[in-house]
Formats: C-alpha cells, sequence, structure tokens
C-alpha cells in the first residue's frame, strides 16, 4: 500500500496538560476548574492515588471518581487511564502522577526492588548494578508514555513539586547553597516524577502557594500563550478555550467573558449574583465556548457565595 499524504488541519486534537506544585498551590483545584471548563456540562474522570481527596470537590465539580491503590505501577496507570478513555469521558484528571515516580511500587521501589533482586546486599554488586536495575522500571515508564499519546480524551496531569537544594562555588570560589536547577525546575521548586515528562505534554506548569492557580509555564507553546493568561489564575475559561483550539476552531476573545468573571466575583452576596446571572442569560451573540465557560464559572461561584 502507498504512503500517502493529505492536506493537515488541527482537529480533534487530545491534550496532554501538566500541573505541578506544591501543597495550598492550587494545582488540584486548578485541574478540575481547567477540566470543567473543557468538558461543560458533562462529567470529567478523576484518578485518584491520594485516598479519595479528590471527593473534597464533589460539591463544586461534576465528576466520576475512581480510587488507584498501590503499587502505582506505569502500567497501572495505564489501564486506569484506558478504563476512563473507553468510557468516553471527554477530559481525564490524575491526581497525583508523582505516584508513578516515587509512589508505594513506583518507578524508585521497583528500580529497588530490581537492585534487590540482582545484588542482594553485596555492597559491591550493589554499585555495579545501579544501572541495570533502571532497565525494566525505565521501559515500563517509556511504554507507558506511549500510550498516552494514543489516549483521545484531553489528560491532565497533576504532580507534587518540592524544592530543592545543592550545594555551588560561588564567584569568591567558596561553596554556596542556592537553588537547585533542572530542566524542568523554576524556583528551584522540582516536578515529582521522570526528569523528561513535562516536555512530553502539550504543555505544563508550576504553581506555588503565594500565587494559588497561577500558572508558571515549564513547556508553553507560542499557540498557546493567549489560552493562558501571564499572571493570571488557570479559570473554567481557559478550559473551555482551551478544548476550542483543540478542536480546530479560534478561542474566542477572553475580554468580555474577563469582565463578567469580574462581576461575578465582585457579587457578595446571593441575591447580587443571582442578578448578575440574569444580566448574562440576556447577551446575545456570545461564542457558544465563551457561554459554556461562564456558565461553569457561574455555577461554582454561586456555591461559593451560598456556602
Amino acid at each position: 500500500m502507498a504512503f500517502t499524504f493529505r492536506p493537515a488541519a488541527r482537529e480533534n486534537v487530545g491534550l496532554l496538560i501538566g500541573l505541578s506544585g506544591g501543597t495550598g498551590s492550587g494545582k488540584t483545584y486548578s485541574a478540575f476548574r481547567l477540566a470543567h471548563g473543557i468538558a461543560g456540562d458533562q462529567p470529567f474522570a478523576v484518578i485518584d492515588t491520594e485516598a479519595g481527596r479528590a471527593k473534597h470537590y464533589a460539591d463544586r465539580f461534576r465528576f466520576d471518581h475512581g480510587d488507584l491503590k498501590p503499587p502505582f505501577r506505569p502500567d497501572r496507570y495505564a489501564e486506569a487511564i484506558k478504563a476512563a478513555d473507553d468510557a468516553k469521558y471527554s477530559v481525564i484528571v490524575a491526581d497525583s502522577m508523582s505516584h508513578e515516580w516515587a509512589g508505594e511500587g513506583g518507578i524508585l521501589d521497583w528500580q529497588e526492588d530490581e537492585l534487590e533482586r540482582m545484588a542482594k546486599d553485596d555492597a559491591r554488586k550493589r554499585e555495579t548494578m545501579k544501572m541495570a536495575a533502571w532497565i525494566k522500571p525505565k521501559m515500563a515508564h517509556k511504554q507507558f508514555v506511549q500510550r498516552l499519546l494514543q489516549v483521545r480524551a484531553h489528560l491532565i496531569l497533576c504532580f507534587r513539586a518540592e524544592p530543592k537544594i545543592e550545594m555551588k562555588r560561588g564567584a569568591d570560589g567558596r561553596m554556596e547553597i542556592v537553588e537547585k536547577q533542572s530542566l524542568t525546575g523554576l524556583h528551584g521548586w522540582i516536578p515529582i516524577c521522570e526528569k523528561n515528562l513535562p516536555y512530553e505534554l502539550t504543555a505544563s506548569f508550576l504553581l506555588m502557594a503565594d500565587k494559588p492557580g497561577v500558572p508558571q509555564p515549564i513547556k508553553l507553546e507560542h499557540q498557546h500563550l493567549d489560552l493562558f493568561p501571564e499572571g493570571k489564575p488557570i479559570t473554567e475559561e481557559c478550559g473551555a478555550r482551551l478544548a476550542a483550539w483543540a478542536k480546530g476552531g479560534t478561542p474566542p476573545a477572553s475580554d468580555a467573558a474577563a469582565d463578567w468573571l469580574t462581576k461575578m466575583k465582585d457579587a457578595r452576596t446571593k441575591d447580587a449574583l443571582v442578578e448578575v446571572g440574569r444580566e448574562l442569560r440576556a447577551v446575545k451573540n456570545m461564542p457558544a465556548a465563551t457561554v459554556k465557560a461562564l456558565r461553569a464559572a457561574y455555577a461554582a461561584r454561586l456555591k461559593e457565595v451560598a456556602a
């Protein structure tokens, strides 16, 4: 059969989004807001590795929940993601993907098990077998990443991050403690995962506790810059605009939507917010993706005010 070509068009592109952060950075909440914006009125799937903590957001978002328990091998993540994809969820959130690397039975544990199998407690043999012990775990991770690229749903992967430091010699020749630098590190914060994984994704971000929900790019290509405005938190609108881009459309301009989001935020009582809702329903000729995002944001804000 002859190899053929056809004109390229962006259509139904699957998204792989990574959100990394420490405690209080808002990564899970931001992931859910993004998923809600992409999924619209439909539920999204959540693969939860943290003993049901994702359910804390059950009153704010519509999602179906699944527990992933140890051992956190790459193939078990792949099976869970495939199950959600086969069930036709448009968005799948995995929280946390860090367990695949550093959780019970994850890559680090697997490498140690391999080393124990190969060398037992022979110190000299353990030193010589360290690299060989990585072969099976790293190959399984590589296969997992390849399987991610075949998923039809949009994937949002949450990673824990932690601050790292290292010793370096300064200009004066003295050793000093500095923030650790890495391919994926920002301000010394390093995502807990295989070092290349954030670069396998469509886009990946670091979130910090001093500005919860505000993404700092680890990887962000030019065509996605406008979808994540600098200094602004991740919202449902980001998800809706990202979904529009993935479908091959042009994401709606965000100025009008930003005004409505500000009105919602400024409404401090339920009555005031309901009035904003009435005004919003009267607006005509607004892009469908923007309407979907604003409805999701309104529903979330209404729950906050009513609480």
